[in-house]
Parts: C-alpha cells; sequence; structure tokens
C-alpha cells in the first residue's frame, strides 16, 4: 500500500519538505509555533508499529527538529505529543511554548480555533527553519 498523507493534516498543514523518513509539516495556526513529523510509512497509527530502525529514526528527526524549533523561537517549552484522537495517521506534534501564549499553561487542543497564516508569515517561517534544518543535513526540501 502507497502512503498517502492524512486528508485532514493536509487541510491543517503546510507541507515544508520531508526527512528521511518523515514528513515536515507546519501546521497553519499562527497562534503557536506548531510543526508536525508525519512518517511515510502507510496504516501506521502508533509509534509502536513501527519497527525499530524506523523508530529510531523518528526520533532523531524529532531530536534535530526540536532543538532547531526552540533555538529559533526561543521557546521556554516544547510540548511533543503523538495523540492521534482525531487523525488516526501516526504523526508528532511539535509545539514552541511561552508563559505568555494564548493557551499557557493549557495544552493548546481545543482551546482556540486555528488562526491561519498570512502567506508571507508562513513563508518566512518555512523558509528559516528549513536553511536551518539544510544546515544540519537532516531535511531535503521538496
Amino acid at each position: 500500500m502507497e502512503f498517502q498523507l492524512d486528508k485532514t493534516l493536509k487541510a491543517d498543514s503546510l507541507l515544508m519538505g520531508h526527512f528521511k523518513l518523515s514528513y515536515l509539516l507546519l501546521m497553519n495556526d499562527s497562534n503557536y509555533p506548531w510543526f508536525t513529523l508525519v512518517p511515510r510509512r502507510p496504516e501506521m497509527t502508533e509509534i509502536y508499529q513501527l519497527c525499530e530502525e524506523d523508530q529510531k529514526l523518528l526520533w532523531q528527526e524529532s531530536k534535530i527538529l526540536s532543538r532547531v524549533i526552540m533555538d529559533y523561537f526561543s521557546g521556554e517549552k516544547l510540548n511533543i505529543a503523538a495523540i492521534g484522537n482525531i487523525v488516526s495517521q501516526l504523526h508528532m506534534h511539535h509545539v514552541v511554548r511561552f508563559k505568555h501564549d494564548v493557551s499557557w499553561p493549557k495544552p493548546i487542543w481545543g482551546q482556540l480555533p486555528m488562526s491561519r497564516y498570512a502567506d508571507d508569515n508562513a513563508r518566512s517561517i518555512m523558509s528559516a527553519i528549513s536553511e536551518q534544518l539544510e544546515l544540519e543535513g537532516f531535511c531535503t526540501l521538496d
């Protein structure tokens, strides 16, 4: 079976590129710096379902993404979650948090409606993060 990105993830995000295993998405919600890794493995819903090599690769991708986004945004806290209650396709959220953000200290889910980025803002963020990831050698942009 061929991998296809879930329609909800596709509608709610901007595709930035890919790592060796995962698509890298910017969630189209300007309330938070919010990125998502989606392993390109069909029918996976949980991390434990990945083979051991893919599990290690996902954690490596998560680690480098985490470091880059925390450095870039000077975050105070990073929330990482693989919830999947609405979108069952395996994906890992990486949300940079600040004590002054609109949902602090609560989790972001269900707090506010999504506030889409202006095109220029999204392109600027995607470009800056992509540049840092390329310098790290971990991301290939489409």
